[in-house]
């Protein structure tokens, strides 16, 4: 099902909830398409807190990197897609390089992609089917120099010589000269703050007004008039009127837009944090230059589905595990949905759940013992909520039961990476142009006999819901003393 909704007319004022970058992107693409009266609105002061987590910000969007990767499986249109997001992350470089029209407080120094390889490794040492399509479809899109198989000498040889040493072996666990895995040299991170600061930059140089800040940013409610969706009302109480609300509300798009029951659901990911002294001789090792950005046993089931950062600029090196998606199942008037809570919500909460650290810790403990044998552990927790649609594809069209609203969502945990490039669909779908790819992110519902890639709205019962779950405490973040559980990864 898929609604057009074919906003002619330019001077349209058009509303945008949420300075994500599902609603930066859009902004920016939006006015550079001629729309003249776009306005993006957002609880979080992101001018000042400049997209960080420690000061009060916790959209996913807010964070210190995010993974650019161009491996897909199979699922050629997002390969295609990161290649053309890419070029424009360059460019983004390129610009600050530059030093002319920059953002607050970032300079000619900065950078916003670093493109640093992607180690994947796994507790096999063949390829998975995964990784085999991905070197494939990456090699026949004209790329083959930048894949390397590093079970083969050959392979490991020629990474050594395109100036790859950093990235063959990372975690030392090469043996006899054997080396396992497979090196992803087209891909790398971006800094998510860095990056985020830049669009909102851009996006206010084209023209884009931003109302942000609790309670003037903040979305209260929809207004509606004979049948239609006519603006919204902010927390403050004021009224703002639009012929079109886009809702780009990351994880809290779900509850604000029960609609979208069925389809998407709010989920979080585990994500912990290591400081680095800069004294230590493990600065330098795990420095950007000298570290990749690495994954384990993706698409690997419970045990599986972990990723990591060299340190950033303040020392802090970050890791993720997505192995298990936690709700946080709250009570609506009109259902139940899971809703985020972070370390700035009220109800808050700064832990993960035991598994997700005892995961955490032994690949630590496995991969890099160094960290705990130099007095080095974990130095700080949060879940990290994405919206995740029950096929992993995102949502961008209008919302068939409220006309005069649409949302941008559905990020399922792989969007950050088209932040440059994924407003462009926005606009198209808001002038009523189809693609291919808007087909694929069209409002949709899990049909009969179709096998769902993400299993949705579980309510209160879900075992993996907050209230069901143990959480870990200060005493399991400490690296190299016996775990509670053994696990084998």
């Amino acid at each position: 099902m898929t609604s057009n909704i074919a906003l002619a007319e330019k001077d349209s004022p058009i509303a945008i909830v949420g300075a994500g970058i599902f609603g930066l992107s859009s902004a920016i693409h939006l006015a550079e398409r001629g729309f003249q009266h776009v306005t993006v609105f957002d609880k979080q002061s992101y001018f000042e807190t400049e997209y960080s987590f420690a000061k009060g910000c916790d959209a996913a969007s807010a964070d210190a990197n995010k993974i650019i990767r161009a491996a897909y499986g199979d699922e050629v249109i997002y390969q295609n897609l990161t290649f053309e997001a890419m070029k424009e992350w360059e460019a983004w470089n390129q610009h600050l390089t530059q030093g002319e029209d920059l953002p607050p407080g970032m300079t000619r120094n900065d950078r916003i992609f670093v493109k640093g390889g992607n180690y994947r490794l796994s507790d096999n040492a063949d390829l998975s089917p995964f990784e085999k399509l991905s070197i494939k479809n990456i090699s026949e899109a004209g790329y083959p120099d930048s894949q390397y198989v590093l079970g083969n000498p050959e392979e490991v040889a020629r990474a050594k010589r395109d100036g790859w040493v950093h990235a063959i072996d990372p975690f030392n666990r090469a043996k006899d000269g054997k080396h396992t895995g497979y090196l992803d040299a087209m891909s790398g991170f971006v800094y998510a703050d860095k990056a985020c600061r830049y669009a909102l930059h851009k996006a206010k140089g084209l023209g884009v007004k931003f109302t942000l800040g609790d309670p003037q940013g903040k979305f209260q409610a929809f207004k509606e008039e004979n049948g239609k969706i006519t603006g919204i009302e902010t927390a403050d109480g004021l009224f703002h009127p639009a012929k079109l609300t886009i809702m780009a509300c990351g994880g809290w798009t779900p509850s604000l837009v029960p609609e979208m029951d069925g389809l998407c659901e709010t989920t979080a990911g585990s994500v912990a944090t290591i400081q680095i002294p800069r004294d230590s001789p493990l600065y330098s090792r795990f420095a950007p230059e000298n570290f990749p950005v690495w994954t384990w046993k993706m698409r690997g089931g419970e045990l599986g589905n972990l990723y990591g950062f060299p340190r950033d600029e303040q020392g802090s090196m970050k890791l993720g595990y997505r192995g298990t998606k936690y709700t946080n199942p709250q009570s609506q008037p009109d259902g139940v949905r899971s809703i985020p809570i972070t370390k700035w919500t009220t109800p808050s909460i700064s832990r993960l759940p035991d598994k997700s650290i005892q995961i955490i810790r032994s690949f630590l403990d496995t991969f890099l013992p160094e960290l705990g044998q130099n007095g080095i552990n974990i130095s700080g927790t949060r879940l990290c909520w994405y919206t995740d649609s029950f096929d992993n594809q995102y949502v961008i069209d209008a919302v068939p039961q409220k006309p005069g609203v649409m949302v941008v969502t559905g990020g399922s945990g792989h969007a950050f990476k088209f932040l440059p490039i994924i407003g462009r669909f926005v606009a198209d779908r808001v002038e009523g142009k189809p693609t291919e790819l808007l087909e694929v992110w069209r409002w949709r519902q899990l049909q009969p006999g179709q096998k769902p890639f993400n299993v949705l709205m579980q309510g209160m019962g879900n075992p993996k819901a907050l209230r069901n779950v143990k959480m870990a405490g200060d005493e399991d973040l400490v690296l190299g003393k016996k775990l509670k559980t053994a696990l084998k990864l």
